[in-house]
């Protein structure tokens, strides 16, 4: 075995922990309710809405039904519980489908039942309810725009939800539940429930004035439907204080920092020690690539055997017609910036398993990439000017591919750093 492979080992080993951290049906069951005097109706939408159904239908001994919704190839086999596999992130007719039936029967709910919120990253394209007069293109066309934009996650849902009438806290607002337990995994810096999934059972601080100045700064049409909406009064989402909030219970079961915490050990157990960077950085993606190189090209110099570790999720302004994603253009944007240095490694994944698009999860660095890149007459500068880092790593055999996970905690970024002599 080569010194490269060896690392590729080792960098594989460090993310599957992290993966193993991140289970999401695992995580769900210390958090499930008491049983209601009336009926568990369960409402699920993201990349781990499955997950944690499969898990909830293996654990709860009493009557249960309902509906959850996930990315396509991210489902698993269901009793009780209907599944809908749908398209991400642009949301499709089978989300919305979807949507309308869980408004419908959070709707019809009793005092006496529960209403069981299972959230995760991805539900707010799986749970697509657009207020009249947009239809489901048009909000296709403004999420694209967004994406394709470079605007953080944030900044999208806060338009989302004021778009929808479902998220921004309007599921919790139409149910007629006596209670609401929200159990969710998160994927958003902070962990705030209002952002997570777009907050469907969470108070809304965003604004229509605010949905309006996002789109208005990423360049998006403001269009006769976008604005019979956003200018209505009616579209403002429920706010925090707003009596409906009263009966939830809202139940953050996974963390990013859960999975980097597991990352830490995993990298400590092979010898380096763990310096947490952040769970929850933003930021254009090659950008944080070349200043992360800056931090392991100091580790390097003072002698330190370290593995630099970080979460969050990264950004990409899409200007080329190339294939990739934020985690393979981290991963560029660093060995651009460290050119080949000795003894520095690193691994850049989401932990959905789908870094931008399906196919890969992301990537590995090594030392010599650029120098077996170039070697292959492939240019690294021009294909992250392209946006085409899945073509690149894909070439060098140094895409990361995992499937789909069933969680979504966001991207694991590990670089490894071994002081040569």
């Amino acid at each position: 075995m080569t010194d490269e492979d060896a690392i590729r080992r080792a960098l594989r080993r460090i993310l599957d922990a992290a993966l193993a951290a991140a289970d999401a049906g695992r995580a769900l069951l210390p958090a499930l309710p008491e049983r209601p005097k009336g009926r568990l109706v369960v409402a699920g939408a993201g990349k781990a809405a499955a997950a944690m159904a499969a898990a909830l239908e293996q654990a709860w001994d009493g009557p249960l039904e309902g509906h959850v919704v996930t990315q396509a190839g991210y489902g698993r086999t269901l009793a009780r519980l209907r599944l809908t596999e749908a398209s991400h992130p642009l949301p499709g007719l089978e989300a919305q489908a979807a949507a309308a039936e869980t408004l419908l029967r959070a709707s019809l709910m009793g005092p006496d039942d529960l209403l069981l919120v299972l959230l995760s990253g991805g539900g707010s394209a799986l749970w697509p309810a657009p207020r009249r007069p947009l239809t489901l293109e048009m909000k296709r066309s403004v999420t694209a725009a967004l994406l394709l934009s470079g605007a953080p996650i944030a900044e999208i849902n806060v338009v989302r939800k004021h778009l929808s009438r479902i998220k921004g806290g309007r599921l919790a607002k139409s149910a007629g539940a006596g209670a609401i337990v929200a159990c969710s995994v998160s994927d958003v810096p902070g962990d705030d429930p209002s952002l997570i999934a777009s907050g469907p059972v969470s108070p809304d601080p965003s604004t229509l004035e605010e949905a309006r100045a996002i789109l208005r700064a990423r360049g998006v049409p403001l269009t006769d439907a976008l604005a019979a909406v956003l200018d209505d009064p009616a579209s403002e989402s429920p706010k925090p204080g707003d009596p409906c909030f009263a009966r939830v219970d809202y139940r953050i079961v996974l963390t990013p920092r859960d999975a980097l915490a597991a990352a830490a050990a995993a990298s400590a157990a092979l010898g380096y020690e763990p310096i947490l960077l952040g769970a929850d950085l933003e930021g254009e993606a090659r950008q944080v690539g070349a200043a992360h190189a800056v931090l392991a090209r100091d580790a390097a110099r003072a002698g330190r055997r370290t593995a630099l570790i970080s979460g969050g999720e990264l950004t990409v302004t899409v200007r080329g017609a190339g294939i990739g994603g934020p985690n393979r253009e981290y991963a560029l944007g660093l060995a651009l910036a460290l050119d080949g240095a000795a003894g520095i490694a690193a691994i850049a994944a989401d932990s959905d398993g789908q870094d931008g698009a399906p196919g890969a999860a992301g990537a590995i660095v090594l030392p010599g990439t650029l120098e077996r890149a170039r070697a292959l007459g492939l240019d690294p500068a021009a294909a992250l000017a392209a946006n085409d880092t899945g073509r690149f790593f894909s070439r060098l055999g140094d895409e990361i591919v995992t499937g789909p996970t069933g969680t979504n905690v966001n991207d694991v970024r590990v670089i490894v750093i071994r002081p040569q002599d």
